[in-house]
C-alpha cells in the first residue's frame, strides 16, 4: 500500500486520541477533562472516518464498518462530554458499546497484525464488561477503576499498531 496524505492524517488523528484520552482520565480538573476528552473525540472521529474509506477503497468492508461503527461509538461519547462525568454515563455506555463492537468487527479478519487484533480484542471484552456492570446497576463512571480504565491501555496499544500500519516503510 502507498501512504499518502489521509494516511498520516488518520495516523496523526489517532495519535492524538490516544495521548488526550488518556490524558483525560488521569487529571482532576473537570473544564480540563472535557477539553482533552474533545480534542480526543474531534481526532478519533477523523482518523476513523479517513480509515472508514481507506478500507472501504481496498474492499475490506468488514473493517471499514468496524471503523464506521467506531466512528458513531465516538460520536456518542463526544455528543456527552461535556455533560460532566455522571450526567455522561448513558452516552458512554452507548459508546464503548459500539467501541467493542467497532474492535471485534476490525479485528476478526486477517487485515491486521495478530497482536493489534489481540489488544483490540482484550479491549473490548473490558469495555463490554463494563456495558454489563452498568446495566446490571453498578455504581460506574469513564473514569472508574478497574473498569473501564483498565481497557483504554489496550484501546490505546491498538490505535498505535494502526499508526503503525499507516506509516510503516513499504518494502
Amino acid at each position: 500500500m502507498i501512504r499518502t496524505t489521509s494516511d498520516i492524517i488518520a495516523a496523526l488523528g489517532l495519535a492524538i486520541g490516544g495521548i488526550f484520552g488518556l490524558a483525560g482520565t488521569f487529571v482532576a480538573s473537570d473544564a480540563l477533562r472535557e477539553t482533552l476528552w474533545a480534542i480526543d473525540g474531534v481526532a478519533l472521529v477523523v482518523a476513523t472516518a479517513l480509515l472508514t474509506m481507506k478500507y472501504q477503497r481496498l474492499g475490506n468492508d468488514c473493517v471499514a464498518a468496524g471503523f464506521l461503527t467506531f466512528l458513531a461509538g465516538e460520536s456518542l461519547l463526544l455528543a456527552g462530554n461535556a455533560a460532566g462525568l455522571e450526567a455522561s454515563v448513558p452516552s458512554y455506555v452507548g459508546g464503548i458499546s459500539l467501541w467493542a463492537a467497532a474492535l471485534i468487527m476490525v479485528s476478526v479478519p486477517t487485515t491486521f497484525a495478530l497482536w493489534m487484533r489481540l489488544t483490540a480484542l482484550v479491549a473490548a471484552v473490558l469495555f463490554l464488561v463494563s456495558v454489563g456492570m452498568v446495566l446490571w446497576g453498578a455504581p460506574f463512571l469513564p473514569t472508574s477503576a478497574p473498569l473501564p480504565a483498565a481497557g483504554y491501555p489496550f484501546l490505546v496499544l491498538t490505535f498505535a499498531g494502526w499508526i503503525w500500519t499507516l506509516l510503516k516503510p513499504e518494502r
